[in-house]
């Protein structure tokens, strides 16, 4: 399954995985926990054929670490983890961020919080957007939606971390690591970066190079600090990533991230069937947030429900986007079975009758 314009019938996990080696990563760095396991499982069998680094360490803090290190000299590095286990990549992933180290990190999130359970959920929205590591500092999110993106978006993750030195973590979940879909490899879209100016590759034939965190000078911080933000406004601005549907006649624009977009979709279909003009929104980058695209939309009168399978984690993020400019309401599940089509229909109908009632009688 290398590079490959032919169509193939392939779990998440293992598309990720291929589409690392195909990315050119050389070093996998990991822990077992379900339900992202088989990513492990798979490149632990091929990343040695290929004469490349696969270690299974000791603990999900060791794994992220050893990925640090790897990723400081140069080559391309992943690891991958889940939700509870990524809680504790949080100390080393504020490092890389900190020292600009491209460090790739593929959450397939299950249900918390605590040790939850395997069933699918979406809970991990803050802890990727936002972290818990300490200090400012931003990562690049990207969240998939179907297998494919799975192939598309582990490349896409490889490109941005060395493009910009910064972490990136590709947010799947439990559903989509697990299905089986169609899905083609082809190459590796992106080329290839040059690290040579940063890279910790020995120090024959130029000076020596350190790659560290701690600041002893105040002024010296407050700078890095800045630099590391006006790099983020640079990859918001060239980088931000959304899909829409017939938006532009929308009065209501369902919007979610990952795999539930796949049902929002087909909601948004029966709706404008029923006669309800619906739309559909997706961030695809998560972090950086599409907040411009968004609040245009409100401000052209556009309604926005959130669905999501947590408690409402990512509408905070609509509701700021949105200035009060107009309505965001939220349709959501914690963990477990993802909300139907059907359940997805009758909650907008109910929002769209609780707002047509209250323009009647405020009219």
């Amino acid at each position: 399954m290398a590079e490959s314009n032919e169509k193939v019938l392939i779990k998440g996990n293992y598309a990720i995985a291929q589409a690392a080696i195909n990315a050119g990563c050389q070093c996998y760095f990991g822990y077992p926990i379900t339900p992202q396991t088989e990513i492990g499982e798979y490149l632990s069998a091929e990343m040695p054929k290929l004469g490349r680094g696969y270690v299974c360490a000791e603990s999900e803090i060791a794994a992220i670490n050893m990925v640090v290190g790897a990723v400081s000299t140069g080559v391309r590095a992943m690891t991958t983890s889940s939700s509870l286990a990524v809680a504790l990549m949080q100390e080393a992933l504020s490092y890389a961020a900190s020292d600009e180290l491209p460090v790739v990190l593929v959450n397939v999130m299950r249900a918390g919080p605590g040790l939850g359970y395997i069933y699918p959920a979406q809970g991990d929205y803050n802890q990727s957007v936002y972290g818990g590591g300490n200090g400012d500092y931003k990562i690049i999110v990207l969240a998939p939606s179907t297998v494919q993106e799975c192939i598309d978006f582990t490349y896409r993750a490889f490109y941005l971390a060395q493009k910009y030195r910064n972490p990136v973590i590709l947010l799947a979940d439990g559903l989509l690591g697990q299905m089986m879909e169609p899905a083609c490899f082809g190459k590796d879209p992106y080329p290839e970066v040059d690290v040579s100016s940063w890279a910790l590759t020995g120090a024959k034939d130029r000076e020596s190079r350190a790659i560290y965190s701690i600041g002893t000078d105040e002024k010296k911080q407050v700078q890095h600090i800045y630099n590391l933000f006006k790099k983020f406004e640079v990859i918001a601005e060239n980088e931000t990533s959304y899909e829409e549907f017939e938006v532009e006649d929308a009065d209501i624009i369902l919007t979610a991230f990952g795999s539930i977009t796949r049902n929002i979709k087909a909601a948004m279909k029966v709706l404008r069937d029923k006669g309800v003009k619906a739309g559909c929104f997706r961030p695809v980058t998560l972090s950086p947030f599409p907040h411009k695209r968004i609040n245009e939309l409100a401000s052209m009168g556009k309604d926005f429900a959130v669905v999501e399978m947590n408690m409402g984690q990512m509408f905070k993020d609509v509701k700021y986007a949105v200035e009060g400019k107009s309505n965001v309401s939220l349709i959501n599940r914690p963990v477990g079975e993802w909300l139907s089509v059907e359940e997805i229909v009758s909650a907008v109908e109910k929002i769209m009758e609780s707002k047509y009632a209250a323009s009647i009688q405020y009219s």
